[in-house]
This record gives structure tokens, sequence and C-alpha cells, in this order.
């Protein structure tokens, strides 16, 4: 006997669609979950499913797997083949059993499965699990979106972009080459490299890359127990980065801006040129920033700013 489903938990915001092309168990659906508090979206046909779930972004789907004309199995991978919908959960509906039929659900995409005739009490048990791991993720996708922060879901299985906040998604194109769903080649290995890390205790090291002026910034968040990587992208320019070191080490703007060229590798009389200022005088800001930083060279001062920028 499935758990019973609590009508007070549901909100507005919960919404289901329904795909199948029988109006009798569209019928019976829609009523067992309107009288639960969802709101409830149908389609009968793979194309309206598909045009139905870009539109409205459904919380959790009830897909039927097998349709006349585009089955069951490609609305799902059209559905997570798309960076709008891939992260909605789908519950797929068959009268199929066999081994094949279940797998192939589950390799289309299908997070569930209920078998017809449909038991609405089965239904509603299952919808009210994934629904709840659904709010999570939406809540927690919408946080990072209000915030600004640049944040991506990488599967560990075959490096596919679960999810992107929106900022994330405009780093990665301008940063990266033809970025679709699938990561990039150089943020998969180094995703790689610092979960070897973490695994042997080690801190892993931040990924920089730069563009001129720009530099993109890449922190290792740990795996999701959904076997995902979550990484955190920051971008950073000049600027930015000086700034970063005055409120690190508590360094005057110039002190700051020196430390910064020795970091990109400059001389004395590199950075001299660049701000306007003698050697000497660069020289001397640097004897300010080894003594604030506790350090007694350039490498070891530049090591320490280097790792204060990227975060480590």
């Amino acid at each position: 006997m499935p758990p019973p489903v609590n009508p007070v938990d549901r909100t507005i915001s919960d919404i289901v669609l329904i795909v199948d092309d029988v109006p009798e168990n569209l019928s019976l659906l829609h009523d067992a979950l309107d009288d639960t508090g969802y709101t409830v979206l149908v389609a009968t046909n793979g194309e309206s499913a598909l045009q139905r779930a870009r539109q409205s972004l459904p919380d959790v789907i009830l897909l039927d797997a097998m349709m006349p004309g585009m089955d069951g199995f490609e609305v799902a991978r059209r559905l997570k083949a798309d960076f709008a919908t891939q992260h909605i959960p789908i519950v797929f509906m068959t009268g199929l059993t066999e081994t094949e039929h279940v797998v192939a659900a589950f390799a289309a995409g299908g997070a569930d499965y209920v078998t017809k005739p449909i038991r609405p009490p089965e239904v509603l048990a299952r919808i009210a699990a994934h629904m709840q791991n659904a709010r999570q993720m939406k809540q927690a996708r919408t946080a990072l979106d209000a915030f600004g922060q640049a944040t991506v879901a990488v599967r560990a299985a075959d490096g596919k972009l679960v999810w992107q906040t929106p900022l994330a998604r405009k780093l990665l194109g301008e940063y990266f080459e033809a970025v679709d769903d699938q990561a990039p080649d150089t943020l998969l290995k180094w995703i790689a490299d610092a979960h070897r890390a973490r695994r042997e205790g080690r801190d892993p090291a931040a990924l920089l890359l730069a563009a001129g002026s720009r530099r993109l910034l890449a922190s290792f968040h740990d795996q999701t127990g959904d076997d995902e990587w979550l990484v955190v992208l920051r971008e950073e320019n000049d600027a930015s980065a000086i700034e970063s070191l005055i409120a690190a080490f508590r360094l005057t703007q110039r002190e700051a801006e020196v430390l910064y060229w020795v970091v990109q590798g400059k001389t004395s009389n590199d950075i001299g040129e660049i701000l306007g200022n003698s050697p000497r005088t660069v020289n001397k800001h640097l004897e300010h920033v080894f003594e604030k930083l506790g350090v007694e060279t350039r490498t070891a001062a530049a090591n320490l700013a280097l790792s204060r920028m990227r975060g480590t």
C-alpha cells in the first residue's frame, strides 16, 4: 500500500505535465492530481508534449512510453537534450514490464516508471517523491541565479552538463568553443584531477584560464549524491584581482598593483614602466608587501597572492 499523499504540501507552483494519447488515462490522472492540489497540464502526442514542456517548465512529467508517431522514449531523449527542460524528472507510464523496456526508459532519461493499468495512489506517491526533489533543485537554482552565481553540474559518467545557471552558460560560451550540453575537455580534465586530489586528501587546485585582461577561475565543489560534479566559475579582470589583493592582505592600492604584476611575472623595471614609477620605488613597495604577507622573496609573495586570487 503506497503512503498517503498530504494535499497540504502542494502549492500552485507544483506543475505536472501528463502526456498520453488515451483520453481515459488523461482524465483519470488529471482528476487525481487536480484533487491533490497540483496544477495539471496535458498533451496527447510527442510534439505537443515538447512544446508544452518548453513553455511551462513543469516540475514533473508523466510520460506514456508507447504513443503513435513520436513515442515516449524519443520525447524523453529530446527533453533531456534541451538545456531548458533537461532538469525535469520524467516518470514513464508503460504497460511494458520486460527488462529491455524498463532499461530503455531509464536510458532515455527517465527517473522512474509506473505500470499500466494506472493506479492513481501509486502515481501520486511517486509524484510526491520526485516533486520534493524537483522543488529542492528549483530552489537551489533560483538562489544561485538570484545571487548571480556561475555554477554548473557535470555528470561524472559521460561529462554532460546537467544544469547551468545563466551566468555559467554565458562564461562557458565565452571561454570555450562549441559548448552545448557537453562539458569542454579542458574543464573535464581539470575536474578529474580535482576529484583525484580530493580523494587523496589534497586540496584541489583551481582552474585558471586567461583571455587578455580577463580570467576565468573554476573551483571544485565535490560530487553530489547523484554522481554529479559541482563547479563554481568566477570571472576576474585586472581591476577585480587587484581589489581582491587589497582585501586579502590589507595592502595599499599601489602595493596591490605591484604585487599583481609580480604575479604576472613582471620585473621591477617592467612594473615601473606600467605604473609610471622608478624601479627603486617599485622595490620599496615590494618591501612593504613582503612584510605584510610575511614572506621574503618575490616567488613566495607571488605564490601566496596567486593562491588567494584563485580562491584556494
